[in-house]
């Protein structure tokens, strides 16, 4: 049997979000008929995160349709752990070297995070009043570093879609027109959760922060 790792953070989030979907419908919906379609809704697109897994795994993935209560959730969710996949291993020498102009930076912890449930890093300091974000890109990563205001309400955050605590993220934009000044810049903005770890914890998918990181990149 294989036991290759191949769920993603937000791959497993997604289907966390899935096995919640039918549990509703349980609790909900009183037609037999809508029940079985919602389980086969969510089974199908457990699935088809993974076309290339045709075997066990693919089995341990269809049992989403099989849960009953709560219980059955917080089984199959356990029963996808050994299955998660953790951030790429990264140092501080390495997140140092993707802010080469920053001399004095801030470098999170990373003793103190469970890179199996990391899509992205992200963090501030206060002090400059900045925050970086760290993603996977190709064989390495890439570092996106900006001013971050705090918002005074709660709103959508443009990774996880989810309503947080936001700071609106302005990373400058990197590539320059043709004979610009060496002065200049454009910012990219958007409201991305305050707290990474929440976000994390929240993200269901990576097409709205790879959209982003592409926006600034140029």
């Amino acid at each position: 049997m294989c036991d290759q790792p191949f769920i993603r953070n937000h791959d497993y989030n997604f289907i966390q979000k899935q096995a919640d979907y039918v549990l509703h419908a349980l609790r909900t919906v009183g037609d037999p008929k809508i029940v079985a379609s919602v389980r086969s809704d969510a089974q199908a697109k457990a699935v088809d995160l993974f076309p290339d897994v045709t075997d066990h795994r693919r089995t341990i993935l269809e049992s989403i349709a099989d849960v009953k209560s709560a219980e059955d959730v917080q089984q199959y969710m356990r029963g996808l752990e050994p299955y998660r996949i953790a951030y790429p291993p990264i140092t501080g020498k390495q997140i140092q070297g993707l802010f080469p102009k920053n001399k004095k930076l801030k470098l999170p912890d990373l003793a103190q995070i469970d890179f199996r449930r990391v899509s992205y890093l992200s963090w501030t300091d206060i002090a400059t009043n900045k925050m970086f974000l760290v993603y996977p890109a190709g064989d390495g990563f890439v570092g996106l570093e900006g001013r971050f205001t705090a918002s005074s309400k709660k709103s959508y955050c443009f990774a996880c879609n989810r309503l947080e605590d936001v700071v609106l993220f302005s990373a400058n934009f990197k590539k320059k027109p043709a004979n610009a000044s060496p002065d200049y810049y454009k910012t990219v903005g958007n409201y991305i959760c305050a707290n990474g770890e929440i976000c994390n914890k929240n993200i269901a998918g990576t097409a709205s922060l790879e959209q982003f990181i592409e926006a600034v990149l140029g």
